[in-house]
């Protein structure tokens, strides 16, 4: 275990430099601000989209290390029946507060799932409170099948913040591009990343471990009102740097960063209307500008939005191998985990949450987010298109291997 935190510091640092050589990349953009579509298109070069970043390299030390968890995650995966490994695709909501009624465990025995999401409801309570909640959700997964499930928040800052008390909220990250046209960008930087740092360490030591943030699109015109504060701005190499900063204080303190929403949201709230993004391919690259400088600097997890980009296919991004195979994976080189937003939001269209992550996964998503309401029947219509042969085998052990890979990265499976 020793050995394993000098590696663990060792990738740390060299997430340090990297971010350094990217900023110094930057620097002939610094100041620059992209207030509209015009200037926009300025700043966003084709230098600047190459400069997104071709230094992931990897050291020998972490290549070898990379092969173990590879090779580990292809060892638990195929040991694994059918029910379980269904089970590890699905990120659940949980009802209660404060102690694991007997009703949720049991439904968490028979759908021990790969991830427990936390709301407001479920953090309204003292911190003591919550540290016994999640390690009694850990403890009845892990008897089912010692896999430790991802536990998972919103904590982007701001007006995203589910705590009731004991935890320090975060500034809104369009406050930080405020302060950024007065104090400067790099300065600002700096704070992003020790608030982050902070406020994981703080999350980290309740139990959780993973963090649907940041938000790394960029505002137009297009998302202005969806987005509002919870953007880094309207400039897209800021935006990049700010969220890259947000990505490294929580990966120090010990939390999986998933950066959402890709491709990007419309102005329509996809929580109540369809949400569409009417932009030819080129702009739409612009669009992700900040998503590929992430993925560049290693981000691991995606969060993939039920938006609909008709220029590369207008099926929504969630049920889109077109999106998440071809473009994610194949032209942007991702190779972690692909997340679903809540697949009961009014964008998914009428479709039951059990269909729709069927047809999720099948398309190359490799975790849905759910509710406990729809868990077990979700669970059941997993197991029944695995079955029938709707979900190929293949895609489910795609998805599992890179759900085990980031939790033996993460040190969650000794």
């Amino acid at each position: 275990m020793r050995s394993l935190n000098k590696i663990v510091l060792i990738s740390h640092f060299c997430f340090s430099v990297i971010i350094t050589i990217c900023l110094t990349s930057f620097a002939s953009c610094l100041g620059q601000t992209a207030v509209n579509r015009a200037e926009i298109e300025v700043n966003v070069t084709e230098e600047n989209l190459r400069a997104g970043g071709s230094s992931n390299e990897e050291s020998p030390i972490n290549d070898a290390l990379n092969g173990h968890f590879l090779k580990k995650a292809h060892e638990i995966a195929s040991s694994m029946d059918n029910r379980l490994l269904t089970a590890q695709i699905i990120i659940s909501g949980i009802d209660g507060r404060g102690k694991l009624a007997s009703d949720t465990k049991a439904l968490l025995k028979g759908t021990p799932a790969g991830g427990i999401m936390f709301f407001s409801h479920n953090l309204n309570t003292d911190n003591n409170s919550i540290r016994l909640f999640i390690s009694e959700t850990i403890s009845a997964i892990k008897d089912e099948t010692n896999i430790p499930p991802f536990i998972t928040v919103d904590h982007e800052g701001g007006i995203v913040f589910r705590f009731g008390r004991g935890v320090s909220n975060l500034p809104g990250a369009y406050t930080y591009w405020e302060k950024s046209q007065k104090d400067g960008r790099l300065a600002v930087l700096e704070k992003i990343e020790e608030d982050s740092l902070k406020s994981g360490r703080e999350i980290k030591a309740l139990g959780f471990n993973m963090n649907f943030a940041p938000v790394v699109e960029y505002i137009v015109d297009e998302n202005r009102r969806f987005l509002s504060g919870r953007s880094y701005g309207p400039d897209p190499v800021f935006t990049a740097q700010a969220a890259s900063a947000f990505f490294h204080g929580m990966e120090k303190s010990g939390i999986l960063c998933v950066i959402k929403h890709f491709p990007g949201n419309a102005g329509q709230d996809p929580h109540i209307s369809a949400s569409v993004i009417n932009a030819d391919k080129s702009t739409l690259d612009k669009y992700i500008y900040p998503f590929t400088v992430l993925i560049n600097l290693g981000a691991r997890a995606v969060m993939v939005a039920h938006t609909s980009v008709p220029a590369v296919d207008r099926t929504i991004a969630t049920f889109s191998p077109v999106v998440m195979q071809n473009w994610l994976r194949g032209e942007l080189g991702f190779d972690g985990i692909l997340i679903s937003d809540d697949l009961v939001m009014a964008a998914v269209g009428k479709i039951p949450p059990e269909e729709a992550a069927v047809r999720s996964v099948a398309a190359g998503m490799d975790m849905v987010l759910i509710w406990p309401k729809d868990l077990k029947r979700t669970h059941n219509a997993l197991l029944a298109a695995l079955e029938n042969g709707r979900l190929p085998k293949e895609r489910l052990l795609e998805a599992v291997k890179r759900i085990l890979y980031e939790k033996l990265r993460m040190g969650l499976i000794e």
